[in-house]
């Protein structure tokens, strides 16, 4: 629930302002405001619309992000590396439920990724039945051979492993090495083996959209709160 009816401590730890064993040293160093009375009963059970730390009003109950993803960052809660998560402020990082990745990229690929803690909407971005729209630069090992995009349009293109062919996807010519690419699919390393099952390679892989948001103007690491 968006305006959800809990205990005080309830509402803070879900969204990473302290621990609920935390929560009575939290309510004495902060001025935490019900409907602007400060309190001090973690108790208490209120909406989340009537708490306020500091003056600032809680962090919204449900958050959605989106990212220009760096190179070299993982999309993972707990594999090596640097991980995405490691980016977002401590706060975030506490929340419960986690903030996830919707999807992955892969640790060499740049550019937008959203994220959210809510699992209901992350299961719904990466249906297969959504069929939202990515849209990539490439850069390749060696010069297009010419029917590429011919054959990534014609919705029979099958990789290797698999027996059902990829939707239709749509590729503009920037130069002989370098492309955008649209799908609306995601499956494992999709542009990548799209390339190489026409001969070439992918050197460099930059998102530019995932669905209606763009990293434009973010620079890398960088992200906003965005409504879906």
């Amino acid at each position: 629930m968006q305006n959800s009816y809990k205990r005080v401590d309830a509402h803070l730890s879900s969204l990473g302002y302290c621990t609920r064993s935390e929560a009575n040293k939290f309510l004495k160093m902060f001025s935490v405001c019900v409907d602007n009375e400060r309190v001090f009963d973690v108790t208490k059970k209120v909406y989340h619309s009537q708490i306020s730390v500091d003056g600032e009003i809680l962090d919204a109950p449900r958050i959605v992000i989106v990212m220009n993803k760096p190179q070299h960052v993982v999309c993972s809660h707990s594999d090596a590396g640097v991980l995405i998560y490691s980016l977002l402020p401590p706060r975030w990082q506490r929340r419960n439920p986690k903030i996830s990745t919707i999807g992955r990229l892969d640790s060499d690929t740049t550019g937008a990724i959203l994220l959210t803690d809510d699992g209901a909407l992350n299961h719904k971005q990466t249906s297969p039945k959504s069929e939202i729209i990515k849209v990539y630069e490439v850069t390749l090992a060696q010069d297009l051979r010419g029917d590429e995009a011919e054959v990534f349009a014609s919705g029979e293109l099958i990789l290797n492993g698999e027996k059902k062919p990829l939707l239709p996807a749509k590729m503009e010519i920037i130069t002989p090495t370098f492309v955008r690419v649209e799908i609306c699919e995601g499956r494992y390393h999709q542009v990548k083996r799209m390339f190489g099952s026409v001969g070439n390679r992918v050197i460099a892989l930059h998102r530019v959209s995932f669905g209606e948001f763009s990293v434009e103007g973010l620079k890398p690491s960088e992200f906003r709160v965005v409504n879906l």
